[in-house]
């Protein structure tokens, strides 16, 4: 059920946080394995650069994945999620995401959470913008306020990030203060300063 722009607009005015799926959201689905069996996982550096900057304008990001990987740690440290701002090895999203609106002190109605399958539909039903990349599988497609032009891991939370700034009125400042002098004030305020987004 993907909206008109203007309906759109109005829900991504109403997001106080973001909350996203690790595979197929973050990454392109892919599962990698290094010859010790060590998971591997492919992140965006334009996807992370976007979290960063939500971040750092007082929108929260959080994650939600029904898989537990080393990697998706070392990536939301990185970033400086917050621990209690992630879930991972999630077996009934419902109620986790009910749990990370809690934790954000919001209700359901101002959260957006990005899933791509099956899994995803209980939280996606929940939340006030229903979020998916292009890639998703259908049944998740059909039911998303949003379907990103992006597939997972390539865009698709960027998409995401800046339609809730810029609904917001604050993507153009965003933009004029890195023309004017590099990083807005708090960009790498929210955690320890990483090497790239």
């Amino acid at each position: 059920m993907p909206l008109q722009a203007e309906e759109l607009a109005a829900r991504a005015r109403a997001v106080r946080a973001i909350v996203l799926d690790v595979d197929g959201v973050l990454t392109d689905a892919t599962l990698v394995y290094g010859p010790k069996g060590e998971a591997l996982k492919r992140f965006s550096a334009r996807d992370g650069f976007a979290i960063k900057t939500a971040m750092s304008e007082g929108l929260p990001v959080a994650i939600l994945s029904g898989r537990l990987a080393p990697p998706v740690r070392a990536r939301v440290t990185d970033l400086a999620i917050p621990p209690e701002l992630v879930i991972q090895g999630s077996r009934d999203k419902r109620s986790d995401i009910t749990v990370l609106a809690g934790n954000l002190g919001l209700d359901l109605s101002e959260i957006s959470f990005m899933g791509d399958d099956l899994p995803d539909l209980p939280a996606l039903a929940l939340v006030g913008l229903a979020a998916c990349p292009a890639d998703a599988v259908a049944e998740v497609t059909q039911r998303c306020h949003l379907v990103s032009a992006f597939p997972g891991g390539r865009g698709a939370v960027r998409e995401l990030i800046e339609l809730v700034l810029r609904s917001q009125g604050r993507w153009e400042r965003l933009v004029s203060a890195w023309v004017a002098s590099g990083p807005p004030s708090g960009f790498y305020s929210s955690g320890r300063r990483s090497r790239s987004a």
